[in-house]
This record gives C-alpha cells, sequence and structure tokens, in this order.
C-alpha cells in the first residue's frame, strides 16, 4: 500500500518532526510506501532534505497519479485521511485511522 501525502501537509501548523514520526512508523511498522503528492517537488524536495525527511519518502509524485490511501486537508479522492495538520496532539488519531485502512 502507498500513502499519499498532499504537499501543503508539510507546510506549518506542521511539525516537521511529527512528519518525521509518521514517515518513519508507516514504513517500517506497517511497511507503507509513503510518497508526497505536489505539482512542484523541487522547493519541497531542498526543504524535506535540508532536515532529513527523506529517509521514510520514496518519493513525489504528481496529483491522481497514484492509487492508495491519501493523507489530505479535505476530501477528494478515497480512500483518505482528512487532517489540518500533522502535528503532537493528532499523530495518534492519524496513525489509528492508518492503520485501521491499512488492515493492520
Amino acid at each position: 500500500m502507498t500513502l499519499i501525502i498532499r504537499d501543503v501537509l508539510l507546510n506549518p501548523p506542521t511539525w516537521f518532526s511529527s512528519f518525521r514520526d509518521l514517515t518513519l512508523y508507516c514504513h517500517v511498522f506497517l511497511r507503507i510506501d509513503c510518497v508526497i503528492e505536489t505539482e512542484d517537488a523541487d522547493p519541497y524536495y531542498r526543504w524535506i532534505k535540508w532536515r532529513g525527511g527523506m529517509d521514510f519518502v520514496e518519493d513525489f509524485v504528481r496529483p491522481g497519479s497514484e492509487r492508495g490511501l491519501r493523507l489530505d486537508v479535505d476530501r477528494r479522492h478515497p480512500p483518505m485521511v482528512v487532517t489540518d495538520r500533522i502535528a503532537p496532539e493528532n499523530m495518534q488519531r492519524l496513525l489509528i485511522q492508518i492503520q485501521s485502512a491499512h488492515g493492520t
């Protein structure tokens, strides 16, 4: 399975450490490939790479080109988990929803 993370969820109010924790957990424990969906990968790649966030991100993809579970700010294409940010206060809820969709 693939977790498709929308690019706007990399921006504040998302905590970068929580983003990294989420991708680490999904990659290591759930065996899910994490990708970032964006029209323009270059600025996101540079920002994430410099902070060490590419360790558990497989690739950048164009919108609509990948199938899988979406982590997004609004309901567009099911299946999905909707959130306004990735932060310590909602990590447990996000992980539970991802695990549930993954079937573990």
